[in-house]
């Protein structure tokens, strides 16, 4: 994310900030902060427009994702340049976690979300099937705020912004200050697929312009950052009783049992790690390795740290750290595990070979849950290994933290990785394999215990930008519904027969 840095102007005029890639530290624009008033403007263009893009339907919603598709792969180049310029990420994965995920989240919706939110019919269980018949709606919401993070810009705002629009809603986005333009790069996408007026408002700011948009009296706000500043959000939601959707923090365990596959294990690592310089909450924070394997592990992870490039410019593998403070949090954590015992085998401190915010892919072992680089998130390229006795003391440990996002197994037994995975207290996990938890579309995303309320895509995901509406028909009618006045003993006697019959006999239970 960019580096910013306030520009100073009159008392009367807007707040703005002024923008330096992490990379370079070159300047990459200037923007205003949008103010109370503008949320509340945006708020009010978007009731107007939300009625309808919600009548349009599914079909006719769809075509504007195919629009945007479109332009999404035929501006690719542009929208890299926007993306690298804010963030300092090597090029590869700006293509890989903004470009092609954000390709796939718009096809996946655009072709399913009819499938999923089309009217339900449901029979009725026991006696009430025969008389009615259930039918469950999937209605918008109606104004859906979303709030995104830095560390991947343009795909966190674009995913959930696609989900909310296919539902039937329209979108207040407030893309994180540090990274203000690969979100914008969202509103633009869509504004060249025709979206009607009102429908995405996209709102630059920072924390107040979050908070203004939190407190707007929207019908759902889906956020993505800090468990602070998620708790905050919860907060205004309670009090305002409308629904959120939290992705919060992560310390993701992985588990390397003594049969896995080593040199896969060690791809893992290095890609769970070292991916985005290691700024994923969905990446690897630790790792626990059995110890009969570790010693082999350790030697072949710090033989292939030592082939990565990290860089700036051209061809690299590792990238910048987006913010000045989340490189002194990565410096602070692994000070800490060094004053504790911990050794470090290889990076260990900033890069002084270039100019930006770089801290050197690190490997630390000797680690235990003392230290705080093995308790708090880290965000950044730093691989902690430690030594265990066996899977059992490894489980114990993945699920000693306040987090639960994801977390990864391997080993070569598929069962008994699965038989891990469901042990583990954790949002979702991936079995040799590297986290790909939220670029899997089918599946819902979402954590535990603080790392998060809700889960995101899938099903489940698209499901929560709408409310289940049951809608129950008499199918026989009559001059009189049951349960009507007057009441009288021997109605009450033929019901409480009827409650014997139903759940005492074998023959009842079974019909009903």
């Amino acid at each position: 994310m960019a580096i910013i840095e306030p520009v100073e102007a009159p008392a009367s005029s807007r707040r703005r900030y002024r923008l330096r890639s992490p990379a370079t530290l070159e300047p990459a624009g200037e923007f205003e902060v949008a103010t109370d008033d503008d949320v509340h403007n945006a708020l009010e263009s978007a009731r107007k427009a939300q009625p309808a893009w919600a009548e349009l339907g599914f079909d006719e919603r769809a075509r504007y994702l195919y629009r945007a598709l479109d332009a999404l792969v035929e501006r690719q180049e542009e929208f890299i340049e926007v993306v690298l310029r804010e963030t300092g990420k090597a090029r590869s994965e700006a293509i890989a976690m903004e470009i092609l995920a954000g390709c796939d989240a718009l096809g996946f919706y655009a072709k399913r979300a009819g499938e999923i939110l089309r009217t339900r019919k449901r029979r009725m269980h026991g006696l009430r099937g025969l008389t009615r018949r259930l039918r469950i709606v999937y209605r918008p919401l109606g104004v859906v705020g979303i709030i995104t993070p830095w560390n991947a810009p343009f795909i966190l705002s674009l995913n959930p912004t696609v989900q909310a629009l296919m539902a039937g809603n329209a979108v207040l986005l407030k893309p994180s200050e540090f990274s203000p333009y690969s979100g914008k790069l969202v509103g633009d996408l869509f504004e060249v697929a025709g979206l009607p007026d009102g429908v995405l408002n996209v709102l630059l700011g920072d924390g107040e312009t979050g908070a203004a948009l939190a407190e707007a009296g929207i019908d759902k706000i889906s956020f993505t950052g800090s468990v602070p500043t998620g708790r905050k959000v919860a907060e205004a939601c309670a009090r305002q009783l409308i629904p959120c959707t939290l992705e919060l923090g992560g310390k993701d365990p992985m588990i390397v049992c003594a049969d896995a596959n080593l040199d896969r294990a060690v791809s893992g690592a290095l890609a769970g790690a070292f991916l985005n310089a290691g700024q994923l909450r969905w990446g690897t924070e630790r790792v626990y390795v059995v110890d009969e394997v570790c010693d082999a592990f350790t030697r072949k992870v710090v033989e292939k740290v030592a082939e990565l490039r990290q860089g700036a410019e051209g061809e690299f593998d590792v990238g910048a750290i987006f913010r000045q403070e989340q490189l002194e949090v990565i410096e602070r954590q692994v000070e800490d595990a060094r004053h504790k015992g911990a050794r470090v085998l290889a990076g260990g401190r900033r890069n002084p070979d270039l100019p930006g915010l770089f801290y050197e892919p690190t490997v630390v072992v000797d680690v235990n849950h003392d230290m705080e680089l093995m308790r708090d998130e880290t965000f950044g390229p730093v691989l902690p290994i430690m030594r265990v006795r066996d899977e059992e003391q490894a489980i114990r440990l993945a699920n000693d933290t306040r987090y639960g996002l994801s977390g990864t197994v391997w080993t070569r037994d598929k069962r008994k990785g699965c038989e891990i995975a469901g042990r583990l207290e954790s949002g979702g996990v991936c079995v040799n394999d590297m986290t790909i938890t939220y670029g899997v579309q089918d599946a819902p995303f979402g954590g535990r215990k603080e790392s998060g309320l809700g889960q995101v895509n899938g099903e489940i995901g698209l499901r929560s930008y709408c409310h289940a509406l049951p809608i129950i028909v008499n199918r026989f009618g009559g001059k009189k519904v049951r349960g009507s006045y007057p009441f009288r003993r021997k109605s009450e006697d033929r019901r409480q027969r009827f409650i014997r019959f139903m759940w005492r006999s074998r023959l009842g239970r079974w019909f009903s």
